[in-house]
């Protein structure tokens, strides 16, 4: 976990620019010794995203099943999980 105060965001952006780039992590920013905000990298957030809009369609197609509503069948999902997830091929999540 990257922890800088908030000062560092203006006093040292490349640097914490790079590491959220370097890191694929984000970096959180305290003010006053407390946690203000959390600065990441656009990438890691376009597959933050992507992965928790996957979690939510995921957990309803679960609750539909549960509750004996019809599904997709294995090839449709398959096909479905690919468009959603294709800027995650690399493995990185």
């Amino acid at each position: 976990m990257n922890i800088k105060p908030s000062a560092a965001i203006r006093q040292n952006y490349n640097e914490i620019a790079e590491l959220c780039r370097s890191t694929r992590e984000p970096v959180y920013l305290t003010k006053n010794g407390e946690g203000d905000l959390v600065v990441m990298d656009v990438e890691s957030f376009v597959r933050r995203e992507k992965m928790l809009k996957l979690r939510e369609e995921l957990l309803a197609v679960e609750e539909d099943r549960n509750c004996g509503r019809a599904g997709s069948s294995p090839e449709e999902l398959e096909a479905y999980l690919d468009s959603l997830i294709g800027g995650t091929e690399d493995g990185a999540v």
